[in-house]
């Protein structure tokens, strides 16, 4: 018998066709579980969640570094995108199982005009010869060491050694002094002593 090739289905159509039916693809992300937080035992989120603060992150280090923001976080938004067709793999499924994420991707954007672009965000982030690719790999990195801080700060101690981990894996300057301070940070100060310290004093809201 022979293997069907998975876009055989879709030669011909129209490439405003071919766009909307990415973008449904793309809503495959929302449903789509980070799988590593079964391991820790704690914590959740979906590819969708992840891949938009990585983004921002993504965005925020390259304005440190003095490289191109909106490359960088274009390469983050699109980093995961595979995973709507593939799943997120964790490290220890990764013993067992391979993928083809490249060839995801491929699949994907065929026949809607992205290729080149995507692709080439794609290889770029891959071999990370870039500036902007490395602080894009730091930008995943620093999107799981937030949720560590914060599991970490609700009290699984399990979340420290994970963090310990991510740290040792970050590749640029501004990528590490971020998220030295990240794993300093209280994930509450933002808003529990933030600009308006009074309302806390007032306690229902009366002046």
């Amino acid at each position: 018998m022979t293997a069907c090739n998975p876009q055989q289905n879709l030669q011909g159509r129209e490439r405003l066709t071919r766009l909307a039916d990415f973008l449904f693809e793309a809503g495959m992300l929302r449903k789509t579980p980070r799988s590593g937080y079964q391991f820790l035992g704690t914590g959740n989120e979906n590819v969708a969640e992840h891949s938009f603060r990585t983004a921002v992150i993504g965005w925020v280090l390259a304005r440190e570094a003095g490289a191109n923001a909106e490359h960088t976080a274009l390469m983050c938004l699109f980093h995961d995108f595979h995973e709507a067709r593939i799943g997120d793999f964790n490290y220890v499924n990764r013993i067992y199982n391979t993928t083809k994420p490249r060839a995801a991707i491929e699949h994907a954007t065929e026949g809607t005009g992205l290729e080149d672009s995507l692709l080439g965000l794609w290889d770029e982030l891959e071999e990370a010869t870039s500036l902007e690719a490395r602080l894009a790999q730091d930008a995943d990195q620093i999107d799981l060491i937030l949720n560590l801080k914060q599991e970490l700060d609700l009290g699984n101690k399990y979340a420290g050694k994970w963090m310990e981990a991510a740290l040792q894996r970050l590749r640029t300057p501004q990528g590490n002094a971020l998220a030295q301070t990240i794993s300093e940070t209280d994930h509450t100060d933002w808003w529990f002593i933030g600009p308006d310290r009074s309302w806390w004093e007032r306690k229902n809201g009366k002046k």
